[in-house]
């Protein structure tokens, strides 16, 4: 039987419940072997945008997904040159994970815009599935997604899960200026957090 590894791909800062939470129903209900955490250096569409330093956000996703034995962070988008599209990251794993099913795990808002990504036909090609975590009433247009990408309803796999109002921005922000942010992450994160002042 092939393993079955879920992409979850983010800049993660921070990493906090609302992601876990996301990453265990995907793992639960698509049957996932293995959660890659995909950690972004610079991921293209926030060019421009202050991140936090890559080894502390690597060290913050350690912190968090410690205990949970499906769930693995990847440094890959790290040790090759930029920019970092999501079609040449998926060639490079089908290269380390050959005969291994690759399910790709998108937000729903991502999937709105599927078509403005960097060879996004590519992408679908590549993968088995395509893990969309749908927000509650949020609506498709299958029509329209099947025209664009003859291939994509087949590998559709739509994952039902709390989605938590919690924003990393909201966590920076809400460090920065001294407030409450404590009960959003997972107790590690948070003492890396107040330990190295990531965000104060």
């Amino acid at each position: 039987m092939p393993r079955r590894i879920g992409i979850f791909g983010g800049t993660f800062d921070p990493p906090h419940l609302g992601h876990m939470i996301l990453a265990a129903e995907a793992a639960d209900q698509l049957s996932l072997d293995t959660v890659l955490w995909m950690l972004a250096p610079q991921p293209p569409h926030k060019r421009g945008k202050r991140i936090t330093n890559f080894e502390q956000r690597a060290e913050m996703v350690r912190a968090c997904i410690g205990k949970e034995p499906r769930f693995e962070l990847s440094l890959l988008e790290n040790d090759r040159p930029g920019p970092h599209y999501t079609s040449d990251t998926l060639t490079i794993l089908q290269q380390l994970y050959p005969g291994e099913e690759l399910i790709l795990l998108i937000g729903g808002d991502s999937l709105h815009y599927l078509s403005t990504w960097h060879e996004p036909q590519s992408v679908i090609a590549q993968i088995d599935e395509l893990g969309v975590m749908q927000r509650p009433g949020e609506d498709f247009d299958w029509g329209a997604l099947d025209t664009t990408f003859p291939n994509i309803l087949a590998k559709l796999r739509m994952i039902d899960a709390p989605l938590l109002e919690i924003s990393s921005t909201e966590i920076r922000e809400r460090a920065a200026s001294g407030h409450h942010f404590r009960y959003y992450l997972a107790d590690a994160v948070y003492q890396l957090i107040q330990e190295n002042q990531f965000y104060q």
